[in-house]
């Protein structure tokens, strides 16, 4: 098993790419600090599979936006032992709404949740590595929309740009004490956030007119990607955006 012994908070676990996340890291051998917002359900639900797989669960409720959450994220998840992996997953989507009609609490919403909390989350685990001597990895799930235009929705787009860009600094920072740093942008993916789009024929014909690959892909396989960007496989692998989009990026304009 590529995770033994190791301890993982994974954010936004209650449901789709978090909650695959979390099963496939405990099925190789992680405990698990499960970070969930409104869906207790779906947390719990994670749990048992993690716990299904031998592995030990924490279920943390929070909002990670709000740095006093995220430290009872991790005084929670130090119940599992110490922490070596991070993975920020939970994030806002929006849409229909341009730079013009955006009230501030609308903004306000979506870049604390998908730039300020993994900035924060980042903040505690580096503070928790370095009083452990270093060595660590840190994961984020951004979106292909920090390579994309984004009309309608500018500040997600820019809120994950912004992921690209810690996630490149944070690799340099913090190289020296040997903690990775790497970040997935995956394209349409079916999750709870996407349903609505894929059970819509007219929606999904025209969202998968212009992947190449022609569907949307599955949780599972981009948990996939994050087992091996956060196991010893990919510990020369730092700094870098991995897209997982069905080569959305390689022909979005070209159709």
């Amino acid at each position: 098993m590529k995770l033994q012994g190791k301890v993982a908070i994974v954010t936004g676990a209650d449901s789709g790419i978090g909650q695959a996340i979390a099963t496939l890291f405990a099925k190789e051998g992680a405990d698990v600090c499960i970070g969930y917002h409104t869906d207790l359900d779906g947390a719990q639900e994670t749990g048992r599979r993690v716990e299904q797989a031998g592995q030990k669960a924490v279920i943390v409720q929070g909002n990670v936006g709000d740095p006093a959450d995220v430290a009872k994220l991790f005084e929670r998840a130090a119940e599992l032992g110490t922490v070596d992996i991070l993975v920020n997953n939970a994030g806002k989507g929006m849409g229909g709404t341009p730079v013009a009609e955006l009230d501030d609490a609308m903004l306000e919403q979506v870049l604390r949740t998908d730039l300020m909390a993994p900035l924060f989350c980042c903040r505690a685990f580096i503070q928790l590595r370095e009083k452990q001597g270093g060595k660590g990895r840190i994961l984020t799930i951004s979106s292909v929309a920090q390579h994309l235009p984004t009309p309608g929705s500018a500040p997600y787009g820019m809120a994950k740009a912004g992921i690209g860009s810690l996630t490149r600094s944070l690799a340099v920072e913090l190289a020296e004490h040997r903690i990775n740093v790497n970040n997935i942008a995956p394209g349409l993916i079916e999750t709870p956030m996407t349903q609505e789009r894929i059970d819509d024929p007219e929606k999904r014909d025209a969202a998968f007119k212009e992947i190449p690959w022609h569907r949307a892909g599955r949780p599972e396989e981009i948990a996939g990607l994050a087992l091996f960007l956060v196991s010893d496989d990919a510990d020369y692998v730092t700094g870098q955006t991995w897209t997982m989009d069905g080569g959305l990026t390689m022909n979005w304009g070209g159709a």
